[in-house]
């Protein structure tokens, strides 16, 4: 199943404000014009703007906010749109003020909104609008605006990640217009975590149902809502309720040692936002793939680092993780279809899938495992670190139930190669399978990053035995 390049790739980082207004999708993100992620430019940040109508083609457009005015001329970063009523645009971004790293809060509301690419911005004449001025706040440590949410005040709504005396916290900020804000006494929540989070996200969803709720409208009863938060390189969050009445996000578990918190992916995904897409009512989100050539090859190519495929998001049937899936749109990409079914494997057998465009493809493969009863006893300490589980035990070492797969990428003699593999453990009642993404052979090029990824998750194989793998590849990135 062949397909073309969906990624937006340039020198980019954090997608922001991504939103669907007047039947076109926009997508923000950070840009540095002046080259690729060199540590002497960072302070050129830009946002940058692609549109599309349907999620798969896109067109580039000029930056939307560069660094010109005194709340950002350090650097225009990370931030989130929202619908106002009016069906009015606005953009909510962090601003850096001086090299010293002082982060303050900006509005921007779109020039002329007859152009249906909003193509020019304007900056709010009050900005900035917020300021780390609580007493014990880092102002180096204050940053990324949420999409704004009315509470039951009929009050305007953001949070804004920070760390304040030593915590790592959500601050939650008031508005009546969305031009003038001010500071809630507690925070929508905070924890001892011990990095700062970055990229906050904060949105509703309903168990059973795969559609997605409007922040900006009323949210039914019984709804819950998730809290999204990057750190540690990774984009971690909590599902919760939204207590409306102290105003606070309230975690339906919680857990000390963030390394067991919940994970948005296991792989090269990071600073994801979300909005809610009107004309289909879901919920998308986008993630930024860090580089992972090494500098001089950035530099040559002249970008570096992409965008993720979009996804659409929702919350499972019990409401206890989010589930994922690429955006239907992706589909109207295959090409050259190949079929194969009833295919039978003992361990230690490769097939190969003859007949498709290994560079640019869409696989998916249904596991059925004919027997449970070989899976080796599962060990808790290993959700400490599923990756170090995925190094020691690879594609290469024999287990109970595992492992399978798909080889990716291979060069003619194996000698190069990208694996997605599983495993399968027993734990107690349950089984535990350890999903893998094994980079380490994938180029035998010195200098680059070619780690493990590797993740944990429960699979009821008492009742269903089939596990399914959907794989799109696109070149360098899968």
């Amino acid at each position: 199943m062949d397909w073309r390049s969906l990624e937006i790739c340039d020198n980019n980082k954090d997608p922001s404000g991504p939103m669907y207004y007047n039947d076109i999708y926009h997508e923000f993100y950070q840009y540095n014009p002046d080259g690729s992620n060199s540590p002497s430019l960072s302070y050129n940040i830009v946002w940058g703007h692609s549109v599309s109508t349907d999620l798969v083609n896109w067109i580039g457009l000029e930056p939307v906010l560069v660094p010109d005015t005194p709340s950002d001329i350090c650097g225009c970063w990370t931030g989130s749109a929202t619908i106002l009523p009016g069906n009015q645009p606005a953009i909510t971004y962090t601003g850096l003020i001086n090299m010293e790293k002082h982060q303050v809060q900006n509005i921007a509301l779109p020039k002329n909104r007859s152009d249906p690419y909003l193509r020019e911005w304007t900056k709010a004449g009050n900005n900035p609008v917020i300021q780390p001025v609580i007493p014990g706040l880092n102002s180096s440590q204050f940053r990324d605006p949420t999409t704004g949410w009315i509470g039951p005040d009929e009050l305007w709504r953001i949070a804004v990640g920070a760390d304040l005396n030593g915590s790592i916290t959500a601050l939650l900020y008031k508005s009546e217009d969305f031009l003038n804000w001010t500071s809630v006494e507690h925070p929508l929540y905070s924890s001892n975590s011990f990095d700062m989070w970055e990229c906050l996200d904060f949105f509703a969803v309903l168990s059973g149902s795969n559609g997605g709720l409007d922040m900006s409208s009323a949210i039914p009863n019984g709804a819950k809502h998730v809290l999204k938060m990057g750190m540690d390189y990774s984009d971690k969050y909590m599902i919760g309720v939204y207590d409306l009445k102290r105003d606070v996000f309230v975690p339906d578990t919680v857990i000390d040692d963030y390394r067991l918190w919940l994970r948005i992916d296991y792989g090269n995904f990071y600073a994801s936002k979300s909005f809610f897409d009107s004309k289909q009512g879901r919920r998308i989100i986008w993630a930024w793939s860090n580089e992972t050539d090494a500098s001089s090859d950035d530099v040559a190519k002249g970008w570096a680092g992409i965008h993720s495929i979009p996804r659409t998001i929702w919350l499972d049937s019990d409401g206890k993780r989010l589930l994922q899936w690429p955006v239907e749109e992706i589909e109207s990409l295959r090409r050259n279809e190949i079929n194969h079914q009833g295919l039978e494997l003992k361990k230690g057998d490769l097939f190969e899938i003859k007949g498709i465009d290994t560079l640019q493809a869409d696989v998916e493969i249904d596991f059925e495992l004919t027997s449970i009863d070989d899976a080796e006893p599962f060990d808790p300490s290993w959700l400490l670190d599923a990756p170090k589980q995925c190094r020691e035990a690879d594609a290469s070492v024999h287990g109970g139930i595992g492992p399978f797969g798909l080889v990716i990428l291979a060069s003619d003699n194996m000698e190069e190669q990208t694996v997605v593999h599983f495993r399968v453990y027993k734990s107690q009642e349950k089984y535990m399978i350890l999903m893998c993404t094994d980079l380490r052979r994938s180029s035998l090029r010195p200098g680059l990053y070619t780690p493990a990824y590797g993740g944990f998750f429960e699979f009821d194989l008492e009742k269903e035995r089939k596990i399914s793998l959907r794989t799109l590849i696109d070149r360098s990135v899968l």
